[in-house]
């Protein structure tokens, strides 16, 4: 890797005068105005001058310090980085996609419509439930969009008094987040000693808030990896209590080919289809959170909706008891693209492996490392499971340094200190597109460090040692951080 261009802000490689373009001189003064001065800047921006070769170079250079699927293994549970085939990028990309207008007539984009329509269908025949909106843009403005479902329903009976949720310890931050943004009181249930909803705490908060519970909210498998066996049970104390079942599906991979929600007893969920169905996740973006009903809260689903009638796919939004638009037009349409194909690509046959390949590969890696890293909580897993940092504690190396010195073996590291219902958790995903030797691979370095922390403490608690920026103090960096050029440049001086 370069040199002095390497590490270096794109300012610091800035001399004045040089640029990287040259154009013409404008031959059609006639055909252009000036900016109105309300939209002008009052001095110019401080934008760097550099000649093409160094931007070019630099972008370039940064590139290759981004981790991604496409580069290595990224066993980062909770949140499922799964491959994106190429062929979903290569038909994203068709011009029959990329060149439609969301305002355009819908009898000049029937191929499109067609292709929300039928992925609607599918997602509600892999989960059970009857009908699919699209629209929401990511999983948590999936939830969002459930929960005011939820609430319209219960409005729409008059009870307007159900406004509490119930919401398990383990769960996702995003669960009373988006209960809360949507008016509504979280009330916690506990996990007991096996990892799982203590059905005992449940009913003593189902006899104190009966009448006023909304929902519960539940992910399965849970975030410790662990599938809620306890389901109808729990189906059945809320159901009878007056309150809907809601579906958190951000750990949809190992049910996929094995049940489906709908036929447990939920009434409302959402998919991640940035997590589940392959799609690119991280960095803010792209996402999709589909949220589907069981049948009788159709009719609460947000506009504009796609339906198929008199032989053409329409778009409405004509349903007077639904929520209205949650988000511009019909969400994120490209995401909605590479999930149909994906789920095309595995077809009615393939798609049911998804589920025990995703629990297999997870629970081959928990039983290859058990005996040097600590499992709370024994017995079989899905998709994922959580450690307690190191088996042997006295070497005081923690999570975090086993996290740091992954980097240095060319893996990124895990979701670490999640869930907090340990100190040390360190979750692992390995989902189900991940080989054996893959796999085998990650087992050998996570040994590996577990033997440094013995032989060689110091080693890892210093990690990481080849990444081009090295250890970091994470408090200084979280509560000063350095976001501009010019805010470095007076920390210097």
């Amino acid at each position: 890797m370069n040199n002095k261009l390497y590490g270096n802000l794109i300012f610091e490689l800035s001399k004045a005068g040089r640029k990287g373009y040259s154009l013409p001189q404008n031959l059609y003064q006639h055909s252009t105005s000036e900016l109105p001065a309300t939209l002008c800047r009052k001095q110019e921006a401080q934008l760097p001058e550099c000649d093409e070769m160094t931007v070019v170079r630099h972008y370039t250079n940064l590139s290759h310090n981004n981790f991604g699927v496409n580069d290595g293994f990224y066993p980062l549970g909770s949140c499922t980085m799964k491959y994106n085939p190429a062929i979903n990028e290569e038909i994203a990309a068709m011009k029959m996609f990329t060149g439609l207008h969301p305002l355009q007539p819908a009898e000049t984009c029937q191929h499109a419509l067609e292709l929300y329509f039928r992925l609607q269908e599918s997602l509600a025949e892999l989960t059970g439930l009857s009908e699919f909106t699209l629209n929401p843009c990511a999983g948590a403005h999936g939830e969002l969009t459930g929960l005011m479902v939820i609430r319209a329903y219960h409005e729409s009976r008059g009870d307007h008094q159900r406004t509490k949720v119930i919401i398990p310890d383990s769960a996702h931050g995003t669960n009373p987040a988006s209960a809360a943004v949507c008016g509504l009181e979280i009330v916690e249930v506990k996990s007991n000693t096996e990892g799982l909803v203590d059905v005992e705490d449940l009913k003593r908060l189902v006899e104190q808030e009966g009448p006023n519970i909304a929902a519960m909210m539940m992910t399965n498998p849970n975030t410790l990896g662990i599938f809620e066996h306890a389901i109808p049970e729990i189906t059945k104390l809320i159901h009878d209590a007056g309150g809907l079942m809601y579906y958190d599906g951000a750990n949809l991979n190992p049910m996929l080919g094995a049940c489906r929600p709908g036929d447990m007893g939920f009434d409302v969920m959402h998919i991640n289809l940035h997590k589940t169905f392959s799609t690119p996740h991280g960095g803010g973006g792209p996402g999709s959170g589909p949220v589907g009903v069981r049948a009788g809260l159709e009719a609460f689903l947000p506009t504009p909706r796609v339906v198929f009638r008199d032989d053409m796919f329409r778009v409405e939004t004509t349903e007077p008891q639904s929520l209205g638009s949650i988000g511009a037009f019909l969400g994120n349409f490209g995401v909605m693209i590479k999930a149909y194909v994906y789920i095309l690509s595995l077809g009615r046959e393939h798609i049911k492996e998804v589920g025990p390949l995703a629990t297999l590969n997870a629970n081959y890696i928990k039983e290859s490392l058990k005996d040097v890293y600590e499992l709370p909580i024994e017995g079989l897993c899905k998709h994922e499971f959580v450690f307690d940092g190191l088996k042997d504690k006295s070497t005081g190396v923690t999570t975090m340094d086993v996290a740091k010195r992954l980097l240095d073996y060319g893996y990124h590291a895990p979701t670490i200190y999640f869930p907090l219902l340990f100190h040390e958790s360190l979750m692992i995903e390995p989902t189900e597109n991940e080989s054996k030797d893959t796999i085998d691979g990650f087992i050998h370095v996570m040994r590996q460090i577990a033997e440094e922390a013995k032989t060689d403490p110091e080693l890892v608690k210093t990690a990481p040692h080849t990444t081009p920026i090295g250890r970091v103090d994470d408090v200084l960096a979280a509560k000063h951080p350095i976001v501009t050029y010019k805010q470095m440049l007076n920390d210097t001086n």
